[in-house]
């Protein structure tokens, strides 16, 4: 059987599409299709992304137009409502979900010294980074991993933070100094872990697809996105969740946090992992009911 699979043309996303391609074990043909996203135009552009939708949403209009078969993102690039006629199909192993810490020359995170410069563009990253050290100079890191690493080796950053999966999937993970403990930057929502989307009610590909999917990845990614659903945070909001399957069970610790740092509040639930949805909703509802809204600066707090 030969089948089309979309992805995005950034290095990263490549390295997806091949380990994807290479877990079918040559039970089918894959040919790649490359499609240009709004997400990779703004990056190409230094401009920030405002919607997670921008890494999405043409590959999900191949899809729906059956230019492609089946898509591959990153999870954390990919809004929590998945587009009518479209269905998450496979959520293969995840990789490590850690952030990482990379400077030149390679030091600790507590080697840094005071008003270090800290390349980053996500705001979950600078707000707790700002927890742990309020003397930290954030500034933004725009671009894909390679344009990134040029930054800080040009001297523009002392250090920058990136997703280890990342480094890992494009076989760089000789560029790290540190991995950064879940006390110091808990994870984005979804961070290690991939997505393949395909079209509803296409069975022969779906069945093909389920070989793929690791049910204990799957169970995490569910209560991590039901926990993001549940605050209605945007891709914008300082938010953070991690959720581990052991023995039957999912536990999720999920923390928001206000922009600079100052606030914060962190949650721990877990449940059977067969209601991971409902664990990542009640995580959420007892953030809400503390006050995330208004931690995070949602417009109805």
């Amino acid at each position: 059987m030969r089948l089309r699979l979309g992805a995005r043309g950034s290095p990263l996303s490549l390295a997806q599409a091949r380990l994807v391609t290479e877990a079918f074990g040559g039970v089918a043909e894959v040919e790649l299709v490359v499609v240009k996203t709004t997400g990779d135009r703004l990056s190409a552009a230094g401009s920030p992304i405002e919607w997670k939708g921008d890494f999405t949403r043409e590959l999900d209009e191949a899809l729906l137009d059956e230019r492609i078969d089946f898509a591959v993102h990153s999870l954390k690039d990919v809004p929590t409502d998945v587009p009518e006629g479209l269905v998450l199909a496979a959520v293969p192993p995840r990789e490590d979900p850690r952030d990482v810490l990379v400077t030149r020359p390679r030091r600790l995170f507590e080697e840094l010294a005071r008003g270090a410069r800290v390349g980053t563009a996500s705001p979950r990253r600078r707000a707790q980074l700002l927890a742990v050290r309020p003397d930290l100079v954030i500034l933004e890191a725009l671009g894909k991993v390679d344009t990134r690493l040029c930054l800080l080796a040009e001297g523009r950053f002392d250090a920058i933070v990136l997703a280890r999966a990342g480094l890992a999937r494009l076989k760089r993970l000789e560029e790290i100094s540190e991995i950064l403990p879940d006390s110091v930057v808990l994870p984005a929502i979804g961070q290690g872990s991939l997505a393949i989307y395909a079209r509803r009610g296409d069975e022969a590909v779906l069945s093909l697809l389920e070989s793929l999917d690791h049910a204990p990845s799957r169970r995490e990614a569910e209560a991590e996105r039901s926990l993001l659903a549940t605050l209605e945070a945007g891709c914008k909001a300082p938010v953070a969740g991690l959720a581990r399957v052991r023995d039957g069970a999912v536990a999720i610790t999920a923390a928001v946090f206000s922009p600079d740092g100052r606030q914060s509040l962190r949650e721990h639930f877990s449940g059977p992992a067969r209601e991971a949805v409902s664990v990542g909703q009640t995580a959420g509802e007892r953030l809400l009911s503390r006050g995330a809204a208004a931690v995070i600066g949602r417009a109805d707090a």
